[in-house]
């Protein structure tokens, strides 16, 4: 079977769905990768290296020419328009923003596979795209925050005198915000951290971290906190008010804020308001990973830098996008992996064929037979109609 690796389409997309060490893991399998000619230059794989690996790299790969199409941002409705049936498709699918998409996917008669949708459980840890980017992610929203943060992060003690450690808060304690506390802490700042998952502070506490605890409900405090997967669940009204409450002096108190919570499929909780940022220090920043899907802070704007006006001049508020796509070559590492790891998962003698009975293959499909298989999905697509 033909599995073939296309340059991006999607705008600033850095990174590439295969490499040159995951081309040999698919041929291993008697799979034929082919590569479009620059897949990679952008992450640092060039063509050399694809076909020194075994992979046949071609100026120019019709999707109309593949029996598995391997990607990382969602495709376009004209690609997937293009494509025969029974073809199958292997990447992110951002199914909850990308609905023509998944009716184009759908309509060709494509079996996709969306990364987002791979069961959280431990057989298929090596295929979770989302906790393989969210880890470069994290890393990264702290080197954005240190560039732009006009102090230093570490203590310094000098003949001079002595600068006291930047105090950086991290909101959210998944795969991102656990990267973005150890990494803060090696910086040398000092970190504490919230989630509203009371079972997070362990995990906190690990990577260095104070967690800070909130009486969101006396009575029962991780009521309703968590979500399928491991992620989340989004609090009601009432209850994110308080949180907010309760949060805002430790958001003033920090000279760096970084906000990674996410609900897949939904928009990003609101967190922070306005006027808590407001109440920072002059030269504090503002990290919001979470900028693309709506933004844990308010006003945030993804891809831009914001500056709130605060006493003696002000905050810096960056709308984070991008960020595991900033870091390609890596980020691509671990995509890759994730991917060539779903496909050997339903390969055998060389042909690539779904076993649905497997849990992880039936959670990660997204579209099969004509249909979308995916229920969040199929249901949000039917309330459009």
């Amino acid at each position: 079977m033909r599995v073939g690796v296309k340059r991006e389409q999607r705008a600033g997309e850095r990174r590439v769905a295969a490499t040159p060490e995951t081309v040999q893991q698919l041929t291993a399998l008697g799979l034929d990768v082919a590569v479009e000619c620059g897949a990679g230059n952008e992450a640092g794989f060039p063509d050399a290296a694809f076909a020194q690996a075994g992979a046949t790299v071609v100026p120019e790969l019709p999707p109309e020419s593949l029996d598995v199409l391997l990607h990382v941002r969602p495709l376009t409705p004209e690609i997937a328009a293009r494509l025969r049936p029974g073809t199958i498709t292997v990447g992110l699918g951002s199914p909850a923003s990308e609905l023509s998409t998944v009716r184009a996917l759908a309509d060709a008669g494509v079996t996709s596979f969306a990364l987002e949708l791979v069961p959280r459980i431990s057989r298929a840890q090596s295929m979770d795209a989302l906790s393989s980017q969210s880890l470069v992610s994290g890393y990264r929203a702290v080197l954005e925050a240190a560039l732009r943060y006009p102090r230093f992060f570490p203590l310094y003690m000098t003949a001079a005198g002595t600068i006291p450690p930047a105090r950086v808060l991290v909101l959210g304690a998944g795969v991102a915000g656990l990267q973005a506390i150890g990494t803060a802490k090696r910086l040398g700042a000092r970190v504490s951290a919230n989630d509203i998952r009371a079972a997070s502070a362990d995990e906190v506490a690990s990577m260095g971290g104070t967690f800070i605890h909130l009486d969101l409900d006396s009575r029962n405090a991780d009521a309703g906190t968590e979500g399928s997967g491991g992620y989340a669940r989004e609090l009601g009204e009432d209850r994110a008010e308080r949180q907010r409450a309760l949060l805002a002096p430790h958001v003033a108190a920090a000279d760096v804020l970084i906000t990674t919570a996410a609900i897949p499929g939904r928009a990003a909780p609101l967190l922070v308001t306005l006027d808590m940022v407001a109440g920072m220090r002059a030269g504090s920043v503002v990290v919001d990973l979470a900028a693309e899907s709506g933004g844990n802070v308010e006003g945030v704007i993804a891809g831009r830098d914001i500056e709130v006006p605060v006493d003696g001049g002000s905050v810096t508020l960056v709308g984070l996008q991008d960020a595991a796509s900033a870091m390609p070559s890596d980020a691509s590492r671990l995509f890759a992996k994730n991917v060539a790891n779903l496909l050997a998962l339903m390969t055998t003698d060389g042909q690539v064929s779904p076993d649905f009975d497997d849990e992880v293959v039936a959670g990660a499909c997204l579209t099969h037979g004509g249909s979308v298989r995916h229920a969040g999905t199929s249901e949000a697509m039917e309330a459009l109609k």
